[in-house]
């Protein structure tokens, strides 16, 4: 399973994905690890954790986005994103996420996408009011934000 955009491809991530992958291609983050060791325990994960993006032109990996598990009894799920600095600022962030919204609102159990950044996240925050996200609350230096289906 891949979702292909206009200039990106994303993929979920696997153990045997991840195997191939050296530190000089993506730093690994602890989120990646941890969810390749929840989906060891739970195939029904698969899909809403962790994606890599890469670029169709160059196949260069240029960050991850995904979900944080499964929808939640309010029918949601978290999304959350990186893109590596050299390739920010270059609208792929808007284009992935866009495209993992389409997703997840495919599935008829998902009715809304919640997001979090840090209040002087301006990148974060442009992608998120350009893909209709508003802001429901602010904590502790944190934009909680919603997305309705």
């Amino acid at each position: 399973m891949h979702l292909n955009t206009k200039r990106l491809k994303l993929v979920p991530c696997t153990e045997k994905l991840l195997s191939a992958l050296t530190n000089e291609d993506y730093q690994i983050g602890p989120h990646i690890q941890g969810y390749i060791n929840e989906l060891k325990d739970d195939s029904t994960l698969y899909g809403w954790g962790v994606w890599l993006i890469y670029n169709n032109k160059t196949n260069a990996l240029i960050g991850d986005i995904g979900f944080k598990g499964k929808a939640k009894e309010d029918h949601s799920v978290e999304i959350g994103y990186g893109i590596m600095p050299t390739y920010q600022g270059k609208g792929y962030a808007t284009e992935a996420v866009a495209a993992l919204i389409k997703w997840a609102f495919s599935h008829n159990n998902i009715h809304k996408i919640k997001a979090e950044c840090l209040i002087v996240n301006h990148s974060s925050i442009r992608v998120l009011q350009k893909l209709g996200f508003d802001i429901v609350s602010e904590t502790s230096g944190m934009y909680h934000w919603e997305l309705k289906d």
